[in-house]
């Protein structure tokens, strides 16, 4: 089993899968480290480590289609 598995399943044993859903929720909306650390009763910096443990933070950077569209133009 992985460490990540474990976090995972510490976290379940101590909060329930409805927690486990409510917490990535939270992470993927972005929701600030500290209301989520008082919604579960925690540190800050324990949200930080299962962040850590139960995903990853992925930049996109997106072209604006107007500037895209110059490009096309260009091209003709």
């Amino acid at each position: 089993m992985s460490a990540r598995e474990t976090v995972a399943r510490n976290f379940v044993a101590a909060h329930g899968v409805e927690g486990l859903r409510r917490l990535l929720d939270a992470l993927a909306n972005g929701e600030s480290g500290q209301s989520i650390a008082d919604e579960f009763a925690v540190s800050r910096e324990r949200v930080r480590q299962w962040k850590n443990a139960f995903g990853q933070s992925v930049t996109l950077y997106q072209v604006f289609p107007e500037v895209l569209q110059v490009i096309h133009e260009d091209r003709r």
